[in-house]
C-alpha cells in the first residue's frame, strides 16, 4: 500500500488559494483606484464647465446691462433733441481747436512782426557801413541790420544776405507781409545774385539801410526797388 504525502499537497493547495486571493484583491484595488480617478476627473471637469457657464452668464448679464444703459442714453438724447452724431461732433471740435491754434500762431507772428518793425525803427538814421561787425550798433550794412533786429525778437539769422535768402519760407512779391525779408539783385543787373536785403514794413514800405541815408524807410512798389526784387522770405 502506497503512503501519500498529504502534507506537501495541502501546502501547495493553500499557496495556490492564497495567490489567487491576492491576485483578485489586487485587481479589485486597481479597479477601485481607476474608478476613483475617473470620478475625480469627472468632478473636476464638471466644476470647470459649471464655472465657465457661470462666467458666460455673468458676462452676458453685463453686456445686456451695458446695452440697456446705452439705449436709455440714446433715447434720452433723442428726446432732448441732442445731436447723437458723436463722430461729427469730435471732428467739429478738432477743426475748431486747429483753427484756434492757427489763429494764435498768426496772431503771434503778427505781434513779432510789429516788434521787428519797432526794433528796426529805433535805429533809424544809424549810418551805413559795408562789412559792419555784427557786434556793433553804431553802424550797419544791410544784412547786419536785419540780423540785429531779428535777434532782438529771438529769431536767429545768418550774417550775410545770400545766406539769409535761403532760410524760412519763400513768398512772392504779392504775398509779402509785415516782417518778411525782401531780397534784391544789383540795380540794372540781369543776374539773380542777391546783393541787398530789407524788411517789409507793410503799407508798401521797406525798412533797411544803404548809402547815405543809413537806416531808413522807402517805398517799394513803383520804384527801382520793385524792379530789383528777387524773392521774399518769411522767417517767423
Amino acid at each position: 500500500m502506497t503512503k501519500r504525502n498529504w502534507k506537501g499537497t495541502t501546502t501547495t493547495v493553500v499557496a495556490i488559494l492564497m495567490g489567487t486571493s491576492l491576485l483578485m484583491n489586487g485587481q479589485a484595488y486597481a479597479a477601485s483606484e481607476t474608478s476613483l480617478t475617473s470620478t475625480t476627473t469627472h468632478n473636476q471637469d464638471k466644476h470647470k464647465i459649471d464655472h465657465k457657464l457661470q462666467q458666460n452668464n455673468e458676462e452676458s448679464v453685463d453686456d445686456q446691462n451695458n446695452e440697456q444703459a446705452e439705449n436709455e442714453q440714446t433715447d434720452q438724447m433723442v428726446q432732448d433733441g441732442t445731436n447723437i452724431d458723436l463722430t461729427a461732433d469730435e471732428e467739429s471740435n478738432n477743426n475748431s481747436q486747429n483753427k484756434q491754434t492757427e489763429d494764435k500762431a498768426a496772431a503771434s507772428s503778427s505781434d513779432i512782426a510789429d516788434q521787428v518793425i519797432s526794433k528796426g525803427l529805433k535805429y533809424k538814421g544809424v549810418p551805413y557801413k559795408y562789412g559792419s561787425s555784427k557786434k556793433t550798433t553804431r553802424t550797419f550794412d544791410c544784412s547786419s541790420f536785419t540780423q540785429r533786429v531779428f535777434k532782438e525778437v529771438g529769431v536767429k539769422l545768418p550774417r550775410d544776405s545770400r545766406q539769409q535768402s535761403k532760410v524760412g519760407q519763400k513768398v512772392s512779391k504779392d504775398q509779402l507781409q509785415k516782417g518778411d525779408l525782401v531780397f534784391f539783385r544789383s540795380y540794372g543787373s540781369s543776374s539773380s545774385r542777391i546783393t541787398h536785403v530789407a524788411i517789409y514794413a507793410g503799407d508798401n514800405k521797406l525798412l533797411h539801410t544803404y548809402g547815405k541815408p543809413g537806416v531808413t524807410t522807402t517805398k517799394f512798389k513803383g520804384t527801382s526797388w520793385e524792379k530789383r526784387f528777387e524773392l521774399g522770405r518769411r522767417v517767423m
